[in-house]
Order: structure tokens, then sequence, then C-alpha cells
């Protein structure tokens, strides 16, 4: 019997897991935050004029969503994100410790997708208004990287996760109704 398998969901896993999770709980990752940091070459932009697309950089915390795995799926779960999220091979797969939130003291392992810095296609920490310039012409074969940015700040929003990097975004986009309803950190 296969161990138990959880995801952890930071980005548009969270608005489009692509499967359906037997469990979907708040959750945490120490050590990482969230940052338009991976240049997208596919989804939301071209090797032309790339988009940006969330990973996980070194240092602070994460607030997302924990997805466990209904069992017996594991291997389809694990196959099918492994296709979606390694097309270029800019994340480090990996099993990371994360905080399942509602359930005081609960750390399991999750499937964990970091920026790997090391790759062509890590921007590192750019600018506010460089990261706005380009979210605002990008699209790429999955749409627009506009949308997916906003997206994102809406799921986090409903979920009361608080984002201080991508607030500034929304307020430089002109995003203010998405950025107020984004809690602040």
């Amino acid at each position: 019997m296969m161990r138990e398998l959880w995801i952890f969901a930071y980005g548009s896993l969270i608005w489009r897991p692509g499967f359906s999770p037997a469990e979907s709980v708040p959750a945490r990752i120490t050590g990482w935050h969230r940052r338009l940091c991976i240049y997208s070459h596919v989804y939301r932009g071209t090797p032309v004029r790339p988009g940006l697309v969330f990973g996980l950089a070194a240092g602070g915390s994460c607030d997302g969503l924990a997805m466990r795995v209904a069992p017996g799926e594991e291997g389809a779960v694990r196959s099918y994100l492994f296709r979606r999220e390694q097309v270029t091979n800019v994340y480090r797969a990996t099993m990371h410790p994360i905080e399942l939130g509602g359930k005081p003291g609960r750390t399991v392992q999750a499937l964990v997708f970091l920026a790997d810095p090391r790759h062509r296609q890590y921007a590192g920490n750019l600018p506010t208004d460089r990261q706005v310039a380009i979210v605002r012409r990008a699209r790429g074969r999955a749409g627009s990287n506009l949308d997916y940015v906003l997206n994102t700040a809406e799921k986090l929003a409903e979920a009361g996760f608080e984002d201080p990097h991508l607030h500034r975004v929304l307020v430089r986009l002109g995003r203010h109704q998405r950025a107020e309803a984004l809690p602040r950190a």
C-alpha cells in the first residue's frame, strides 16, 4: 500500500488542481514564500515574450492549500502533476513538511514544487514595476498572464491568505478591489 500523498498548492493548483482531492485544508510551508519569480515560456508566455508565474522562493513562509490525494490515485496524480508542472523543469519537486491549518501541530510531508534558482527561467526578485509590465502583456497556451495572477489573487483572498508581494502587484496593476480583498501581512 502506498503512503498517503499530500500536495502543497500555492498558485494555480489552488484554483485548477486538475484532480479531485480527497481532502483540501489550509496549510503553511515555512522557509519558502510565494513570488512571481518564474519566467513562463509555455502556459502564460512564450520564449519570445515570457510571462511570470508563481514559484516558492527561499525565505519566509507561504499559506496555501494541502490537498490529500485519494487512496489508489497517488501514481496517476503524481504523473499528471509532473507533466503539468515540469514542462520545462523549472521547479525542484521535493517532499517537504507543511503544517496543516485547523489541526494544531499536525505536520505532513507534501509534494512541493520549489523554484529552481539555477534554472534559466528563474526570474528572481524582480522589481514590482517590472513584474507588472510582464504580467500585463504576456499570453501563453493557457491564456493571459493577467488572468493567471488575478485568478490566484481571488482564490487567496477567498481563503483569507495574506500575501504582501501579490498585494503590491495588484495595487500597481490598478486592481485595487482585489488588492483590498487580499489580507495584508
